[in-house]
């Protein structure tokens, strides 16, 4: 579960260089404005530039804050109200950081819960996973696994949860053989629970052009 701000902090940290080169180019252009003698053009280019460093810090961090603090999402606790069985046999599959399986436990107490970390560094290059594995470190037994081949049995799970991972995976057929995989572990009448952002205009004006990380 989320704790008061750790949902924006992590996002800070995991993606600390583009705060920093944001902060700094708005800082920059600024002072530029006020202390030297520029051409009008100029003058109006270097106030875009700071203002729109200012709003990716501001917004961003705003909506992390409302998104992974604020609002019901990451407590989890909507995940039991949308499922139409009491599954007893979980798997939870992420990309690298995991941000679920903890609320799952306290769930689904009554479940088997197996976790499936897909994270591969030489195919999964984003620096920002990278520091997320580093600084927080996940506290759960994980099962290492490749995206065409997870290494539980036919029909041995009840629930399949992907929250927020499948985008990590971003060649299709890549995609394609993990949800044949996910079909092959589900049992008849399983449930998959697929979470994520959307790529649209509302998470373009929240996180600029890191929605482009998001699906369609």
């Amino acid at each position: 579960m989320c704790k008061s701000c750790e949902g924006m902090l992590n996002i800070v940290l995991f993606n600390w260089p583009l705060y920093v080169v944001a902060l700094l180019l708005a800082v920059a252009c600024t002072i530029a404005v006020l202390i030297f003698p520029l051409p009008i053009w100029l003058v109006m280019l270097l106030l875009a530039g700071a203002s729109g460093a200012a709003y990716f810090l501001v917004v961003s961090l705003a909506v992390s804050y409302i998104i992974y603090d604020q609002s019901p999402l990451y407590r989890w606790m909507w995940v039991k109200d949308v499922l139409t069985i009491a599954p007893l046999r979980i798997a939870n599959i992420h990309a690298g950081f995991d941000e679920s399986s903890e609320a799952l436990r306290s769930l689904f107490p009554q479940a088997s819960l197996v976790i499936v970390d897909l994270y591969d560094p030489k195919r999964m290059t984003e620096p920002s996973i990278a520091r997320a594995r580093r600084l927080r470190p996940t506290k759960q037994s994980t099962l290492p696994a490749d995206p065409g081949a997870i290494p539980l049995a036919e029909s041995s799970c009840d629930a399949v949860f992907l929250l927020f991972a499948a985008h990590e995976i971003r060649d299709a057929q890549e995609r394609l053989r993990l949800f044949g995989e996910v079909s092959r572990i589900l049992t008849p009448g399983g449930i998959v629970l697929l979470v994520e952002h959307r790529r649209d205009l509302a998470n373009f004006l929240a996180f600029g052009p890191g929605f482009l990380h998001f699906y369609s």
